[in-house]
């Protein structure tokens, strides 16, 4: 059975999740054409990265993706259809400072904030990502990690088929977006949804995803499947062996040091 399969079938009494396909994806900002003809098949349940270096086209892509922009050419397809709306997590958290914690949350249920239990679907989203006793809060008296920690909250509440993670862990210290990339494992695990994660972090790709997609030129060029078994050991051999491919991938052998 491949991963897909596997994600797919150990989700199948969760909230179901989305797969998506992309055909001949064209973006181009003025002159410069970002995405060229890119073609990807997600399968529902996988967790994929996508990496490349600077400019290549990642976050173009992801936004396509979420709907926030529109391909100049191609086409995307959720499950055949059009109507799936995926979420976003940003690099940064884009809480509302004049809104607590718990009210930040509830955003991400949309019109349905005003529905009976509302509120207890975003007090154990916070209780999922360990912040059941900041739901009272202010955004500002929230460490990094912790703001990050609601954003993924708001993210979660609405029990979306497919999540698109923008470098959402960038901007944190070593040791927080360590806990954070395990927190996003579990949600994934635990909630079923597709996830599309963004990232420059080539390790932090192989402790998440199933699959590694390479941008280059506007177009897939490595597309790579991650078959260690979860959780990720990242002092062990084989995750040391795949880091070092992709890196050597990504720079080139005499470029690495």
């Amino acid at each position: 059975m491949s991963l897909a399969e596997t994600a797919s079938s150990r989700r199948a009494t969760e909230a179901p999740a989305a797969s998506f396909v992309l055909r001949g994806i064209v973006k181009a900002f003025g002159d410069k054409k970002v995405l060229r003809g890119l073609d990807l098949d997600v399968a529902a349940g996988q967790f994929v990265a996508v990496i490349g270096r600077s400019g290549c086209g990642k976050s173009t892509l992801l936004r396509l993706i979420a709907g926030l922009d529109a391909p100049d050419a191609g086409a995307i397809d959720f499950d055949g259809t059009v109507g799936v709306a995926p979420r976003v997590m940003f690099q940064e958290p884009r809480l509302l400072p004049w809104a607590n914690v718990i009210a930040n949350v509830e955003i991400g249920l949309g019109a349905r904030r005003r529905e009976a239990g509302a509120r207890q679907r975003a007090l154990d989203a916070l209780a999922a990502v360990g912040l059941a006793d900041r739901a009272a809060d202010w955004p500002g008296a929230l460490s990094g990690g912790q703001k990050q920690r609601v954003a993924l909250a708001r993210a979660l509440v609405s029990r979306p088929r497919v999540l698109a993670l923008d470098e959402p862990l960038g901007a944190l210290d070593a040791l927080t977006r360590i806990e954070m990339q395990s927190l996003l494992e579990s949600a994934w695990r635990r909630e079923g949804f597709t996830a599309l994660l963004v990232t420059h972090d080539v390790a932090e790709a192989v402790t998440l995803a199933d699959r590694i997609v390479l941008l280059e030129d506007g177009a897939v060029a490595l597309d790579l499947e991650i078959a260690l078994p979860r959780p990720r050991l990242r002092g062990s051999p084989e995750f040391g062996q795949l880091e070092e491919t992709i890196l050597e991938r990504l720079l080139g052998p005499s470029r690495r040091y």
